[in-house]
C-alpha cells in the first residue's frame, strides 16, 4: 500500500520560493545600479590614473621615461609588425593627458560616457602594444562598455546636471 505523504510547512515558515526571492532582493540591494556604476567608474579610473601620473614631471612636462617608452620600448603589434609608434613625443603626451583627464572625469561622473569611450580607445591601443595583457584589458573594455551603455549612475555630476536642466526646462 502506498501512503501519500505531503510535506506541509506551517504558515509561519517561508517556502523555498520565498527564501529565494528574499535572497535575490538582498543581492539586488547590495548590488544596486547606483553602487555598481560608481564602483565601475572608480575601478576603471584607477589603473589609468596610476599609469598617467608616472608620465609627468610637472604641469604639462612629460617625463623622459614616458618619451623613451614610446620611442624605444612600446611597439604596435599590427599585421606585418611590430611597428614603432609614430611621433613618440606626441603619443606620450596624448597618452599621459588621457590617462589623467579621463579618470578625473570618471570619478566626478562628468561626461562619463565620453570619458569611458576615450578609455576604451586607449584600452585598444594598450592591447595592440601589450597583446599578452588581454585578460586585464578585456576587463577594462567591459567596464568602459558598461559605463557607455548604462551611464554614470545617480552619484555623478552628469545626473545632477541632467536633473538641473530638466528643472529649468519645466519652469519655462
Amino acid at each position: 500500500m502506498i501512503i501519500e505523504q505531503r510535506i506541509t510547512t506551517p504558515a509561519s515558515q517561508p517556502s523555498p520560493g520565498q527564501l529565494i526571492d528574499r535572497a535575490n532582493r538582498l543581492v539586488q540591494a547590495i548590488a544596486s545600479p547606483t553602487i555598481v556604476q560608481l564602483v565601475l567608474r572608480v575601478a576603471l579610473a584607477v589603473p589609468f590614473w596610476r599609469s598617467g601620473i608616472l608620465k609627468w614631471n610637472g604641469f604639462l612636462t612629460l617625463s623622459d621615461t614616458a618619451t623613451t617608452l614610446f620611442s624605444d620600448e612600446f611597439m604596435l603589434h599590427l599585421p606585418g609588425g611590430p611597428y614603432h609608434y609614430p611621433a613618440p613625443t606626441v603619443m606620450a603626451f596624448l597618452s599621459g593627458s588621457g590617462e589623467i583627464l579621463f579618470p578625473i572625469l570618471l570619478i566626478l561622473g562628468l561626461g562619463t560616457r565620453f570619458a569611458a569611450l576615450g578609455l576604451l580607445f586607449m584600452t585598444v591601443i594598450v592591447e595592440l602594444t601589450v597583446p599578452d595583457g588581454w585578460p586585464v584589458h578585456i576587463t577594462w573594455a567591459a567596464m568602459a562598455l558598461g559605463l557607455m551603455a548604462y551611464g554614470p549612475g545617480r552619484v555623478s555630476l552628469d545626473h545632477l546636471l541632467r536633473n538641473a536642466m530638466r528643472a529649468t526646462e519645466s519652469d519655462r
